[in-house]
């Protein structure tokens, strides 16, 4: 086959046959993403071969054409499994990469393998393959640190500590209690990504450019092959829709957000401030000036890197919001901020869950700033009224006992014993770890509610796992 003839001659794009001239260095350099789409390769080769299969069952291939360029993918796929593909200076990306190199290997069957295809819905096609397999494994890997945090919150056993609202001691709250908080704050994490699953599961192979095909191609092959519950129902939409990277983008910023929070709380309970956990050497660093230092790097990390993955959807969002139907190059800016976030995602996932696997609580010392007499404040509120106080007058009454006892010398306690609303009969109240049982209520954080919510937690988790397999 001559060069005129070839659809993809050495050197020149897959466009060559308007253009006269060659691409300029500049314009390669400019628009290239072999760089960072490269990780869609095998994406790639499978919406080849389910493309390829389609187009012998309807006839645009013999049999023996399907053969050898199913052949030739799999020697790509080898290839480039083993390091071992020659990528050449005019594979602007994965999908001309592999093309390209199915065509060398192919000749003129593999010159057919883009009949009835475009690189538009080609590379929705790879990337929506992506998402889904990522949407899966990242929720694999938030249910392993949910695991984590039950398992800490069973050995918690009757361990507590303040409550914070404002970041001022609050109430008490029973240790088990606290970690919980965040298991089902993951377990939401964990269904965003299910949805943007759900969202990713459209096949638009079929779609073209943007207008579909006048050859007898059928989408409904390709979508069943591939493993999509559905194809596209209009060829503008599933060309130029990116809505699931948004999704898979929020869905990873929320994530990246609930993981700083808790990154925070360690920050905080490692300082000698708080001093309610250690850090275990493996998963803490040192300092190269200060001897005595062990530093809570995983935690910070945790927590600084939520700024990076927002603005990976802040960007991606104000590249779409100016975009025509249907397909624009603007949108080969759908990777890399897509790939970042789920990369740190993950990433901080495996360093938390190792952390709070290995992290050790101080439980005395958490007991110790909880028992404040201040934090049983509501306790007395409550007790009046049980007694027929109005809330807001028992409310009043003890927020003047505790100035007073602030102010003068007189104990809470004391103050309690001589005011006539409580008495006497209101001090046990005060008594260490009295508020933590105290906490009766539904999803409360006494005993009683917490017992119940970690059955919760174990069947939530067996739930999740049921949907990842």
């Amino acid at each position: 086959m001559s060069n005129a003839d070839s659809p993809i001659p050495a050197g020149q794009p897959l466009w060559h046959g308007r253009f006269g001239d060659g691409p300029s260095d500049e314009l390669l350099a400019f628009t290239v993403s072999l760089s960072y789409d490269q990780r869609l390769a095998m994406d790639d080769i499978a919406g080849s071969r389910a493309h390829v299969a389609m187009l012998g069952s309807v006839g645009l291939l013999t049999s023996d054409e399907v053969n050898s360029v199913q052949a030739a993918l799999n020697t790509v796929e080898s290839e480039l499994a083993g390091g071992v593909f020659v990528f050449a200076p005019t594979d602007e990306d994965i999908h001309t990469a592999v093309e390209r190199r199915v065509t060398e290997i192919a000749g003129d069957a593999g010159a057919k393998l883009h009949t009835g295809r475009s690189r538009n819905d080609q590379v929705a096609t790879d990337l929506r393959l992506w998402v889904k397999r990522e949407s899966k494994a990242v929720a694999r890997r938030i249910t392993a640190l949910q695991e984590a945090l039950l398992s800490r919150a069973e050995s918690a056993g009757g361990a507590y500590l303040p409550g914070y609202t404002h970041l001022q001691r609050a109430q008490p709250v029973l240790l088990s209690h606290h970690l919980l908080a965040h298991v089902w704050a993951l377990g939401r994490d964990a269904e965003r990504w299910l949805s943007t699953y759900a969202s990713a599961d459209v096949s638009p192979l079929g779609a073209g450019a943007l207008a579909g095909s006048s050859l007898p191609i059928d989408p409904d092959f390709t979508a069943g092959a591939l493993g999509f519950s559905r194809r596209f129902e209009n060829s503008l939409d599933a060309v130029s829709d990116r809505d699931f990277v948004a999704e898979a983008l929020f869905a990873a910023t929320l994530l990246q957000v609930h993981l700083s929070r808790l990154g925070e709380e360690i920050v905080l309970w490692a300082s000698e401030e708080f001093g309610f956990v250690r850090l275990p050497d493996a998963y803490s660093t040192g300092s190269s000036m200060l001897p005595q230092k062990k530093n809570p790097d995983i935690a910070e990390l945790a927590r600084g890197k939520a700024g990076r993955v927002l603005g990976d959807l802040t960007g991606f969002l104000a590249t779409l919001k100016g975009l025509p139907l249907a397909y624009n190059r603007d949108l080969q800016e759908d990777k890399e901020p897509l790939f970042d976030a789920v990369d740190t995602c993950v990433l901080t996932l495996s360093a938390l869950t190792g952390l709070i696997s290995a992290i050790e609580f101080d439980d005395a010392r958490m007991k110790s700033a909880a028992d404040s007499p201040a934090s049983s404040a509501t306790d007395l509120a409550e007790y009046l009224v049980e007694k027929g106080t109005p809330f807001r007058d028992a409310h009043a009454i003890v927020g003047a006992l505790v100035r007073r006892s602030l102010e003068g010398d007189e104990s809470l306690a004391e103050l309690v014993a001589a005011e006539p609303t409580l008495g006497e009969s209101a001090v046990p109240l005060l008594a260490p770890g009295a508020a933590v049982a105290r906490r009766t209520s539904p999803g409360g954080a006494g005993p009683k509610p917490v017992a119940l919510q970690l059955i919760a937690a174990k069947e939530l988790l067996a739930s999740q796992s049921l949907l990842l397999r």
